[in-house]
């Protein structure tokens, strides 16, 4: 019997129903499964963490690629359901909560994750700041942060990723390819190069700046650093002009690399 065909996973869900509070929604399109693990780049030399396996409709394909997955979930009922489902010699099931639970990070991993949306984004935070991060992250979230990461409109949250890494929008998927079927659609992207080349600069102040200058969002960049930092327009106009940024453009039309030029003009 496929346990991971629509009908049974129907029926397993009857008698596990998914919990909103794990914000659980699993997959049940099998081709958007292999999408995902075939993004990712496996190879029989690859160590996969996986966050949120659920039922193990991702697992069971992470486990046919790769050398070894190890696979966190919070919820007590699926860590039973995993393991008297899934026998892969190479596949480790540890339960824990992804984003606060006592568990090591394997090395030269790969991060496959179908993200619970409610905490998408503190976890993708969580990995991309780790002292152990992943070589890739391959993660589902809800479309509208998948987009916000990847869009050519800077935003903070746009930032704080391109800040560790490099992100790319892969592709859509419908909110009808779940079970249960959430409110919103989803979306797969690619995060790597992680924390190749961090910007030389004190973080938290440079979060700093760029939480002021996006204080309103609508108002230009120059009369939005003015009035949050209390300085003159023309001693604003000043380090502009060194990190040669237009005064009249709005924070959202700034991009990642002209932000760390203003913060060193700032800063020197």
């Amino acid at each position: 019997m496929d346990l991971f065909d629509k009908k049974t996973i129907k029926q397993t869900l009857k008698n596990l129903p998914a919990l909103k509070k794990f914000g659980q929604n699993f997959l049940i399109d099998k081709n958007i499964l292999k999408k995902i693990a075939e993004a990712a780049k496996l190879t029989k030399d690859d160590i996969v963490l996986e966050i949120g396996p659920g039922l193990g409709s991702l697992t069971q394909e992470l486990a046919k690629k790769s050398k070894k997955v190890i696979a966190i979930e919070k919820d007590k009922r699926m860590v039973k359901l995993l393991k008297n489902n899934l026998k892969a010699a190479n596949l480790r099931i540890v339960e824990a909560d992804a984003l606060y639970g006592d568990y090591s990070l394997p090395k030269n991993y790969k991060l496959i994750a179908n993200l619970p949306y409610n905490i998408s984004v503190p976890l993708i935070r969580k990995f991309l700041e780790a002292q152990r991060p992943p070589k890739i992250m391959i993660l589902m979230t809800q479309l509208e942060v998948a987009e916000k990461i990847c869009s050519q409109k800077t935003s903070i949250l746009k930032i704080a990723v391109e800040f560790y890494g490099k992100a790319e929008f892969l592709f859509k998927v419908p909110k009808e390819k779940f079970l249960p079927q959430p409110k919103v659609d989803g979306g797969v992207i690619r995060i790597d190069k992680i924390q190749k080349s961090i910007p030389n600069v004190d973080k938290k102040k440079f979060f700093e700046l760029l939480k002021s200058g996006f204080a309103y969002p609508r108002k230009t960049i120059l009369n939005n650093l003015s009035k949050k930092l209390k300085i003159e327009k023309g001693e604003v106009l000043k380090l502009f002009e060194k990190a040669d940024i237009n005064p009249k453009e709005r924070p959202q039309d700034i991009d990642f690399k002209h932000w760390v030029k203003l913060f060193n003009s700032f800063h020197n």
